[in-house]
């Protein structure tokens, strides 16, 4: 009995061997994952502590189940990040795994992004074979804002994976005609929903529309079987949020970025319906500076006058920020938010690329530099250099597809062939996805990754069904020549900003090569060996894209905002995320000697100030405003008990002051005292009203200046009031211009100038000892980690 067991376990484990070595490896998708790999992983190092946002939730979620299931911002639990756990819960177990570090909370991004690309893969040779497959994984690799997203602890290329992945599912439930991949497919994407939300659902028409064209069942099944997935969708969409808005709120944090603590009304109105028609959440109106306005309009360096808030507060208007380079104004930053739920926000700057402008994007444009709503706002400049740099040739090669694979047999050209149902699947995707983003007014740049993979599936099946039909000189012939030469014009107009004359290598290029394909299918006898011509074209439109999604990986970068373009290769200071320099370590020492028994270090108004601190030692720091600083996540009674159970007891004023916090704020500075600390960390006079300074001071600005997103500037000054008057472009708030090297040294960064690795490195060892490097940005107008700001002692309100 025992030997015919084990020839029956012999037999199968050389079955599982011989399918092994039977595999049939395709060597180009290897050289394209490599490839990936590399774009995706390469200087990853140099990440910092990449999105400190979510790199600090990341810390407090190693720390307790509780904070883990609801993605608490801070290890006490008291707010959350606004963006649901599941993105989280990946880059948790790595970090857990690996310890928290910039490149082990990436790692998971890297990871999907490269699955993505296998995805891409797999799925378009499914129904059109391994050439276009391998053209379409190869143009997902390249898409300069997929490499951009890949490299952060943002959510997106989480997202895209999982939503690939749904489609993988429902496409296997078509060919293989069974419902429980359909249903898993659907699970996904409401698995996708506890990702970032309402994003998810974007790919919900391509899915319905593919499965009820493609599956061979009658009405009727495909009606019940739709209905049963829109259950499992349902379920798994709903699961999270409602197990958080059915908790006692006493029992967990406090849901960041919403209005009223709840899960559901956070994914429905801020990351949901607001995505479309504008951030209105706490401001009685559009969030402006999201689009909507002209080219020419986006490009004010002014802020927002006074007069605008009708007697509010001028603190609750956040500066134009300058218009530095890249790495010193976005490295390590949440993805920008409004910067005040009450104020208004000023349009953030596009500047001028040609200097490696870009206020919160190395690549170009800004946080919400979004372009001007329109059909054509994916071309424009502000997102066609992330994302549309080959959305031409996807146009025209669906045009090419839909009639190249139409059945002799047919007897009506628009009769659906198998192929042209998995047509109707990617442009199910990219024509909603587009039109989502042609008339948004909120969203950031980077999000167009969403376009990517129908973009990549389209262009790479066009591009193989437009040669065919040049080769056999078929009616189609002239599209291959067109989307040549219109994608190199658009290029080059691209390219103007950064590189003139190789913008016009570029277009010339692509007129020349442009000319034979447009003549030889009508004077050449035999075309079918005529290689050489589409694949030089195809090389040329490749070029300017590839140098774009290397400029990431060369730069190191893993940014808050994630973006591509040369403005990356002209920043100094290291991968993006706010370092060790960005805490004040006379402040924190202090802190630590006296926390005592609290149960927070310090509490402040906003979490870019509290990140830094919670990174650098695991403790909790409260954010009472969320990230904005303008979540009513605590009453002042209620934080009024908190300090006099002991568990506040320091105030510490460096952020983003003034909206929800207004009335704690208020009474805390009547009747807390200031301290004030010496370099040395001796307390020299508690009763005297000094702030707490970084040790290094460059024209007047603390040093180690903020990175984040310009928000209130209300703390910038040492007083904590706001700054008056408009903020000339590149400078701080109260004018001085910033730092312009590690000696202090004032200049206006340009972006122009190119350091060599010898001065790279002298500036990042200066960054790293606290002094700013040039192209940092010092004084952005919302205090923060690192500048001017008050410390108060709130024990001796209740003594």
């Amino acid at each position: 009995m025992e030997s015919k067991d084990l020839r029956r376990e012999t037999r199968r484990q050389n079955k599982f061997f011989d399918k092994l070595r039977n595999i049939k490896y395709d060597y180009w998708l290897i050289a394209i994952l490599i490839l990936a790999a590399f774009l995706y992983a390469w200087n990853i190092w140099e990440a910092g502590e990449a999105n400190n946002f979510y790199t600090a939730a990341i810390v407090s979620m190693t720390k307790s189940f509780k904070n883990f299931w609801y993605a608490s911002f801070d290890p006490a639990g008291f707010i959350t990040v606004d963006k649901p756990p599941v993105a989280l819960w990946f880059m948790t177990i790595s970090a857990k795994i690996f310890g928290v570090h910039g490149w082990s909370v990436v790692l998971p991004s890297i990871l999907f992004g490269i699955g993505s690309v296998y995805l891409i893969y797999n799925l378009v040779s499914k129904r059109f074979g391994k050439i276009p497959a391998r053209i379409a994984a190869l143009i997902m690799t390249l898409t300069p804002i997929v490499v951009a997203d890949s490299r952060t602890n943002n959510m997106d290329a989480t997202l895209v994976f999982f939503l690939l992945l749904s489609v993988w599912f429902v496409q296997k439930a078509v060919l293989k005609q069974q419902q429980r991949f359909l249903w898993i497919g659907f699970a996904l994407v409401g698995f996708s929903f506890n990702i970032k939300m309402l994003q998810a659902f974007m790919i919900l028409p391509a899915l319905y529309l593919y499965y009820w064209l493609s599956t061979q069942v009658n009405w009727k099944k495909k009606i019940m079987h739709l209905s049963i997935a829109t259950v499992f969708l349902a379920v798994f969409t709903l699961i999270w949020p409602l197990s958080v808005d059915m908790t006692n709120s006493s029992n967990r944090p406090y849901e960041g970025g919403s209005e009223t603590n709840s899960a559901l009304e956070l994914a429905f109105g801020y990351n949901g319906t607001q995505r479309l028609l504008g951030q209105t959440t706490g401001t009685g109106g559009a969030f402006p500076g999201m689009g909507n306005k002209s080219s020419k309009s986006s490009e004010s360096m002014t802020p927002p006058s006074n007069k605008s808030t009708s007697g509010k507060k001028s603190s609750n208007n956040a500066p134009t920020p300058p218009s530095g380079t890249k790495k010193a104004s976005s490295k390590g930053n949440p993805p920008a938010k409004p910067s005040s739920k009450k104020g208004n926000a000023p349009s953030i700057p596009s500047g001028n690329k040609k200097q490696g402008a870009g206020t919160m994007t190395g690549g170009g444009g800004g946080a919400f530099n979004i372009g001007t709503a329109g059909p054509f706002r994916l071309l424009q400049k502000e997102l066609g250099p992330q994302i549309s740099w080959l959305m031409l040739l996807a146009v025209f090669g669906v045009i090419s597809s839909y009639a190249y694979f139409r059945n002799s047999k047919m007897k009506k050209w628009y009769a659906l062939t198998p192929q042209r149902k998995e047509l109707w699947l990617w442009l199910g995707w990219l024509v909603p996805v587009g039109g989502f983003f042609s008339v948004a007014s909120f969203f950031h740049p980077y999000y167009t990754i969403m376009l990517a993979p129908a973009m990549a599936a389209l262009a790479g099946i066009g591009i193989y069904t437009m040669i065919k039909q040049w080769r056999e000189k078929s009616l189609w012939s002239m599209l291959l020549p067109i989307s040549i030469l219109t994608t190199s014009i658009l290029q080059a107009w691209y390219l103007n900003d950064y590189y003139p004359t190789l913008s016009w290598i570029l277009l010339i290029a692509g007129i020349i090569i442009s000319i034979p394909l447009f003549v030889l299918p009508w004077i050449a006898i035999k075309l079918k060996n005529k290689r050489v011509w589409p694949i030089t074209a195809l090389i040329i439109v490749m070029l300017a894209p590839t140098w774009w999604s290397l400029t990431p990986t060369l730069a190191g970068s893993s940014d808050g905002i994630p973006s591509a373009g040369p403005s990356l290769l002209s920043s100094v200071g290291g991968g993006g995320g706010m370092g060790n320099s960005q805490v004040d370590t006379t402040l924190l020492k202090y802190l630590q000697k006296h926390q005592g028994n609290a149960e927070y270090l310090f509490a402040t108004d906003d979490s870019s100030t509290a990140a830094p601190y919670i990174i650098k030692t695991g403790e909790a720091v409260m954010a009472m405003g969320g990230f904005n600083g303008t979540d009513k996540a605590i009453t002042l009674k209620q934080f009024k008990k908190l300090v006099k159970e002991g568990k506040v007891k320091y105030y510490y004023s460096g952020g983003k002051t003034g909206g929800s916090n207004n009335q704690i704020v208020n009474w805390i500075k009547k009747h807390a005292k200031k301290v004030t600390l010496s370099s040395s960390n001796t307390q020299t006079n508690n009763s005297s009203s000094v702030t707490v300074a970084s040790k290094t001071k460059s024209n007047g600005q603390m040093s180690g200046g903020s990175t984040n997103p310009p928000s209130n500037p209300s703390s910038s000054s040492n007083t904590g009031s706001a700054p008056s008057g408009n903020a000339p472009s590149g400078n701080a708030p109260g004018g001085n211009a910033p730092s312009g090297g590690p000696n202090g040294n004032s200049q206006k960064p340009t972006g122009k100038k190119k350091l060599t690795k010898k001065q790279l490195k002298k500036m990042k060892k200066s960054m790293k000892n606290g002094q700013p490097g040039q192209g940092q940005n010092l004084g952005q107008g919302q205090g923060g980690p690192g500048q001017s700001g008050t410390l108060y002692d709130l024990s001796s309100i209740y003594k």
